[in-house]
């Protein structure tokens, strides 16, 4: 069971009871007269044929709230669409489908590349940007819950505890992050949270010194969390990365656009697992090594927007402060994972911290050298600016690609 501490300067909202699930839909059903609810599923088409999604679909035909869900597919071709329009058909909300790689959206991305409006690069942040489009051009829905579609330990209970803050009439609440113990198989998991950015967050106050925006980090529990939920209209002007920084961005941009008493986080699950990347130890396009980087030179790119000033001696400060901190970290969750009867590979955690503290030195390194980088994707509120009409087209494209192909 949760204890009921407030830590930091981020409201908590515990899981104290386990409220029946039951009590929760019902009040759910009842905000939603108010406030209608939607649902984002950034997939790749490969998930379809995973183990995870299939049972992730059949726990939200039993959703009684929501009244739309967004799948943002990846990577799929023409016969792949139609599958997955036939694979999502059983929801019995309202949904849609968005073909990234289909002629029609991928029209309107060209054009939008064009004029420099549009993500540069694939992945999840591409994903969801486009997803968030699409919400905006349906207003279907008020509040917006958003998870990732590799959980393996998925029930409805995390989607409705998820959702709950920003849909309560009551609450002031317009994002809300969710968190949960990354513990699954016998063993603590969550490496890059534990052991890249908590201590990372701890040295960077050390070095650089007192930070309102480091302090508001390191208030959340579980930062690298997929799990977001929102109000409708925080997606008009927040501008998201990419790459890998995805959720660290979107935490920066919330700490940039509302005040802390707007934000908070939510118990969501006792138990937590989805797909796990590589360390990727000697490739640093890849796995954990990559996420390490991108998630460091976001943090650094963060504070420079404040007024920090970084040299390459203030990231040797940086790195060596970090590794005291980290391996101090390494034993205290070694003595967690034994007084729970977990295992806990030493050797493992520590070849992951030194890892990640060469990467924050290379991450650094990248930011001084090409200190004008902009990862970030452009806000909606910028594109209909350019475009006025450009909701009313990606409406209209996602429609008829569910018309042609789901005959």
């Amino acid at each position: 069971m949760a204890d009921f501490h407030q830590n930091g300067i981020i409201t908590t909202l515990h899981n104290l009871t386990h409220r029946h699930l039951a009590d929760l839909e019902q009040d759910l059903v009842q905000f939603s007269q108010q406030r209608p609810m939607g649902l984002l599923l950034p997939s790749l088409f490969s998930e379809l044929q995973g183990e995870a999604l299939p049972a992730i679909v059949q726990q939200l035909k039993t959703v009684p709230y929501l009244s739309e869900i967004v799948i943002g597919l990846d990577r799929a071709n023409a016969d792949e669409f139609k599958h997955a329009l036939g694979f999502f058909s059983d929801l019995p909300q309202h949904h849609r489908v968005m073909w990234h790689d289909g002629p029609r959206l991928s029209a309107i991305d060209a054009e939008l590349q064009a004029l420099n409006l549009a993500p540069h690069q694939a992945g999840k942040g591409r994903n969801v940007w486009y997803c968030m489009g699409y919400i905006l051009a349906s207003g279907k829905a008020e509040s917006i819950a958003l998870h990732d579609c590799d959980i393996v330990t998925y029930n409805t209970e995390l989607l409705a505890r998820l959702i709950y803050p920003v849909a309560n009439p009551m609450f002031n609440y317009e994002f809300c992050k969710g968190y949960y113990a990354r513990v699954s198989s016998g063993k603590l998991n969550g490496r890059v949270n534990r052991l890249l950015i908590t201590p990372l967050l701890r040295a960077l106050k050390k070095v650089m010194g007192p930070s309102d925006y480091l302090d508001y980090m390191d208030s959340f529990r579980y930062s690298l969390a997929g799990e977001f939920s929102f109000r409708r209209d925080v997606l008009s002007d927040i501008r998201i990365p990419s790459d890998w920084g995805l959720e660290i961005g979107v935490l920066s941009e919330m700490h940039r656009n509302y005040a802390n008493n707007r934000l908070c986080q939510v118990d969501i699950a006792d138990i937590y697992d989805h797909k796990h990347q590589d360390l990727s130890t000697d490739d640093q396009q890849g796995g954990l090594s990559k996420m390490s980087v991108d998630i460091s030179k976001a943090l650094f790119r963060k504070l420079a927007t404040k007024g920090t000033v970084f040299s390459p001696e203030h990231f040797r400060s940086i790195k060596a402060t970090y590794y005291r901190i980290a391996l101090d970290f390494v034993e205290t969750y070694r003595n967690d994972a034994v007084m729970n009867g977990l295992k806990f590979d030493i050797h493992q955690e520590e070849a992951s911290v030194e890892m990640f503290a060469r990467n924050i030195m290379d991450a650094g390194q990248i930011f001084l050298d090409n200190p004008m980088e902009t990862p970030f994707i452009p806000s909606w509120n910028r594109v209909q600016s350019a475009l006025p009409d450009i909701f009313e087209r990606i409406y209209q494209a996602v429609e008829d690609d569910y018309l042609e192909y789901s005959a």
